[in-house]
């Protein structure tokens, strides 16, 4: 089993749960513009499109609570292991969060890929 230090998963936790509030403003923004674009087209196929991606950004949105919960699960174990014993606690390691590291990378990569997809929907319709 892979260790890591407590300070450096503290430290990545912090720094996945701010990019999980930015992606949840990002899935704010992206709704916003399909509301205008729905707003603006009555077309089926349009329509249809619009319904995909609100979907596919529902499925995001609740993938970033998933993933935020499993941090906040994580970041407890870290807290509880502190409490253990508060000596040295810079020097000390725990069994590293692997999965949550790839689920973070998974997400981010299938993120991405919804934006380009949605920017390249929206220039045409925008």
């Amino acid at each position: 089993m892979k260790t890591e230090k407590i300070y450096t998963q503290h430290e990545e936790n912090k720094q996945w749960v701010n990019s999980l509030l930015f992606y949840k403003d990002e899935v704010k923004i992206m709704n916003g513009r399909i509301a205008e674009i729905a707003s603006k087209n009555t077309s089926k196929d349009i329509l249809a499109q619009v319904e995909h991606f609100q979907n596919q950004l529902l499925i995001q949105n609740n993938q970033i609570d998933s993933l935020k919960h499993a941090i906040n699960i994580d970041n407890d174990a870290i807290d509880k292991e502190i409490k253990k014993n508060a000596v040295a606690i810079e020097h000390r390691s725990i069994a590293d969060h692997v999965t949550i590291r790839e689920n973070m990378a998974d997400f981010e990569k299938i993120f991405n890929s919804l934006k380009t997809e949605l920017n390249t929907f929206l220039s045409k319709w925008m």
